[in-house]
């Protein structure tokens, strides 16, 4: 019996006989000989049955066999320019192990929502593959960066007491007679591990109620959040363009077949190196006004004013010093400027906007119960965030990177849905 081996393997099997198993992907019949293309999750190979070759059975089974049928192939691995992957396998033994009767994704196009309908099928198509398989990779990169350069992997909960951002966007869900909401950031919980363990992350999905149907947003997303004791703005922008630079490198390095399927131009990523632009967001404004961009003083950016300013330059941007009025209650003012707040974003070039937020967190009580008051927040489920600032505080920054949205620039996507196995978009929670 020929050794079972996965098609991302098969370059080490050339001239041996092997046994895929997986399912048809697409065929092409050419009467005595049938091309059929298999994928098994690792990869897309094209395997030729010659009628000369298989019993009469076996032949039948290959002609007749339909797209995402599941099947066991095995035969000769022969090296081939023009087979999909430089591979392919000349058949001696072919056989159907379910055979599928009108399977609804069929070559032709079909429209974003019958897709998003049929997700659990469309995420076998090579597109949807790879960029899966990007994102797998993107966030191997992202701990073992972090993992490497002492940040502690330290989770936090999904179920809060308080709002981290607005309190306009949570989730609200019942807890035992109590109020609780899905969480919109890890980021209060970390300021508490890094008083214990110096750098910490933590990484999982957040949940934003938001009423928003653009191309950048998603209800539930996931999210890696590192944050840091004793240090500032400066730190934090630092540690983020090294830590996005390797992301994205380490993903041109592992992922070039995938970036290839989905038509990437990786030239623009192949420049993504320390350091990256730094403007104020008065600086902003005004790149913004000379584009005939006119946003009164106070007011955050939204996506066609990130697409401006990013499109200046050919690497990510930070945006500094943000007024306070349009970020989180718990960044730290600005000792020149106690209107500005020490916050940064990085936005992505080419159109992709965002893709972090953070700054200086106030290490200031007196500060910090002013603001809670300001943004009427409920004091009594923040009191330990509170006892924070009694207990040692110290200056301390972080941030927090979105999983979906740099799956999307990295993979040069129109749409974020894309980039998730099973999208929560508003009005869609299925499947």
């Amino acid at each position: 019996m020929a050794e079972h081996v996965y098609i991302c393997d098969v370059a080490k099997h050339e001239g041996k006989d092997v046994t895929i198993k997986g399912w048809l992907y697409n065929k092409r019949d050419k009467g005595r000989l049938q091309f059929l293309i298999l994928r098994d999750g690792t990869g897309f190979m094209q395997a030729v049955a010659f009628k000369g070759d298989l019993s009469e059975e076996e032949f039948e089974a290959a002609r007749r066999v339909t797209q995402e049928s599941s099947v066991i192939a095995r035969g000769t691995v022969r090296a081939d320019k023009r087979a999909p992957g430089g591979y392919e396998l000349s058949l001696n033994h072919f056989e159907i192990v379910q055979l599928t009767q009108d399977y609804p994704i069929t070559p032709k196009e079909h429209g974003i929502d019958f897709l998003m309908d049929r997700r659990h099928l469309w995420l076998r198509s090579q597109k949807q593959w790879a960029i899966m398989r990007v994102r797998a990779t993107v966030i191997r990169a992202i701990r073992d960066w972090l993992d490497d350069h002492g940040f502690l992997l330290v989770d936090a909960p999904i179920l809060t007491p308080a709002a981290c951002e607005g309190t306009t966007t949570l989730f609200e869900t019942e807890y035992f007679g109590q109020k609780a909401y899905l969480s919109q950031s890890g980021q209060l919980y970390n300021e508490a591990t890094i008083m214990a363990f110096g750098r910490t992350y933590c990484f999982g999905p957040t949940f934003r109620a938001e009423k928003s149907k653009t191309r950048r947003h998603l209800i539930e997303f996931w999210m890696v959040e590192p944050e840091m004791a004793y240090a500032d703005l400066e730190d934090c922008m630092r540690i983020e363009e090294e830590f996005v630079s390797y992301i994205v490198q380490r993903t041109l390095t592992e992922r070039q077949q995938e970036l290839e399927i989905l038509e990437r131009d990786t030239s623009k990523l192949e420049q993504i190196s320390p350091p990256f632009p730094r403007i104020t967001y008065n600086e902003a404004l005004e790149i913004l006004r000379q584009h005939g961009e006119e946003l009164p003083w106070g007011e955050d950016f939204g996506a066609p004013h990130e697409t401006i300013l990013a499109s200046q330059f050919e690497k990510p941007i930070f945006v500094h010093r943000y007024p306070a009025q349009c970020k989180a209650f718990y960044m730290e003012a600005d000792p020149e400027d106690p209107r500005l707040s020490l916050s940064v974003d990085l936005l992505a070039p080419e159109g992709y906007g965002e893709i972090i937020g953070g700054g200086q967190r106030t290490a200031s009580l007196e500060l910090l119960e002013q603001r809670i008051q300001e943004h009427n927040l409920p004091r009594e489920a923040l009191e330990w965030y509170l006892d924070l600032r009694r207990y040692g505080s110290v200056p301390h920054a972080g941030f927090g990177l979105g999983i979906e949205r740099t799956v999307t620039w990295i993979c040069g996507l129109h749409h974020i849905r894309q980039t998730i196995p099973f999208p929560r978009t508003l009005g869609r929670i299925y499947p």
